[in-house]
């Protein structure tokens, strides 16, 4: 079940690649709140289908959740807003790449304090270098960004 559940993270991976490039792009001719928009429409409506079929709880049950649970859906709501800023600025590699570094970032820190009922895992010196790393990563995807100038089009 375990190989299933990475090739499934993989999977999401890959759409969350496509889906931001292709964000970017359309919100250059839309702009970036109404794709925003779109994408989150869109999203509940595919959501309230599944549900509709597949539903396995009660929607009700959201309304008896802790308040500070609540607050995954503004989350994602603004992480899409940024990506969808960002990917027609910087790229689709330099945005993902730091959006991954982003969550490795907050991910150590909550590990590291046990927040939201995690297991405590103390960040070490390889957990440090490993950051180190991303963040020289993210340094080198952004300066290899070669835009084509105008002229070349011409």
């Amino acid at each position: 079940m375990g190989i299933i559940m990475i090739l499934f993270t993989l999977l999401g991976g890959i759409t969350l690649s496509a889906q931001s490039s292709v964000n970017g792009t359309f919100s250059r001719k839309a702009g970036t709140i109404e794709t925003t928009l779109l994408t989150f429409i869109t999203g509940s409506i595919f959501l309230v289908i599944l549900i509709i079929f597949f539903g396995q709880g009660n929607v009700l049950k959201i309304l008896e959740a802790p308040k500070w649970q609540l607050s995954a859906a503004f989350l994602g709501t603004l992480y899409g807003l940024l990506v969808i800023a960002a990917v027609p600025k910087i790229g689709v590699i330099a945005t993902n790449i730091s959006a991954i570094v982003g969550q490795l970032v907050i991910s150590i820190v909550i590990d590291n304090f046990g927040w939201f009922n995690s297991l405590v895992i103390p960040l070490d010196l390889k957990r440090s270098f490993a950051l180190l790393f991303m963040v020289i990563a993210i340094y080198f995807i952004y300066k290899g960004n070669k835009r084509p100038s105008k002229d070349a089009h011409a």
